[in-house]
């Protein structure tokens, strides 16, 4: 969340009645998917028995993201407002800010069983690292090694995820180093799908991580990958394996989703989930 994190805590806990730890992330980018993570620690720990995990974010009142980010050189502009997110597209130019919010309801499997709940996924894996290189431009070993340490979590390979979901925000730099990133994991497996919610979004900030999860979790039970919108002419540079391009993709059965999401300061998230036979 983009506000100070104390703050956003207690206000969750007072708006909810919620008696427990309001813990709120401090990842920048990366807090959507942290929210989940930290719920599903706080349930490994025996801390909690329910936890809700996710992001919110209502950045377009903030006048000072749009001024940092423009001042960065990194607000994207077009004369088409729809098209102005155009993650690995040669002419991005910048982000699209936008908001939301999405939250999960966090349970050991035995419970929700017993509950009778309907399962959307399970949480199979994660890792979190920073970069420790630069406050603005992203470290493309790092996030290598956040993928790989997901990967090794959840006792998958790099072959066994169905689709991943790329952070990749329309910045020139920060595209080429995620696509390099992910090439490094998965550019020697065929069937692995890859493609980006922001394209069709924005960029939500806090909550991106928790939404785009919830933008592709539909793929459990259709087997269709969305794909990265607004391409008309891919960066060489940003040439990834597997990426879905503009019209959707029949994948058959979708088992497993990689969600990627990364922070200003070099804060890198990946999260694993499968779908619940």
């Amino acid at each position: 969340m983009p506000a100070p994190a104390a703050v956003r805590g207690g206000e969750a806990s007072v708006g909810a009645m919620l008696c427990t730890d309001p813990m709120s992330s401090a990842a920048a980018c990366a807090a959507g998917n942290l929210g989940v993570i930290h719920a599903t620690q706080m349930l490994q720990l025996g801390e909690v028995d329910l936890a809700f995990g996710g992001g919110v974010s209502e950045s377009i009142h903030t006048f000072g993201i749009f001024a940092g980010f423009k001042q960065q050189g990194a607000l994207a502009t077009h004369e088409d407002p729809t098209k102005a997110s155009r993650p690995f597209d040669k002419a991005r130019n910048g982000i699209v800010v936008a908001e939301g919010g999405c939250l999960y309801t966090l349970e050991r499997l035995e419970d929700a069983l017993k509950r009778g709940a309907k399962i959307y996924a399970e949480i199979a894996g994660w890792h979190v690292n920073s970069d420790a290189s630069d406050y603005v431009l992203p470290n493309s070993e790092r996030q290598t090694e956040c993928m790989r340490g997901a990967l090794k979590r959840a006792g998958m390979q790099p072959g066994d995820i169905g689709i991943v979901n790329t952070h990749a925000t329309s910045t020139p730099s920060g595209d080429e180093m995620e696509a390099a990133a992910v090439n490094a994991v998965f550019g020697d497996y065929q069937g692995v799908h890859v493609n980006n919610t922001k394209s069709y979004i924005g960029h939500a900030m806090g909550a991106a991580g928790a939404l785009e999860l919830a933008g592709n979790l539909p793929s459990f039970d259709d087997g269709v990958v969305h794909p990265t919108i607004n391409i008309d002419e891919l960066d060489p540079e940003c040439a990834v394996r597997g990426l879905v391009i503009n019209q959707p993709k029949q994948a058959g059965e979708v088992k497993t989703i990689m969600n990627m999401s990364f922070g200003m300061l070099g804060i890198n998230s990946a999260l694993i989930v499968k779908k619940y036979e």
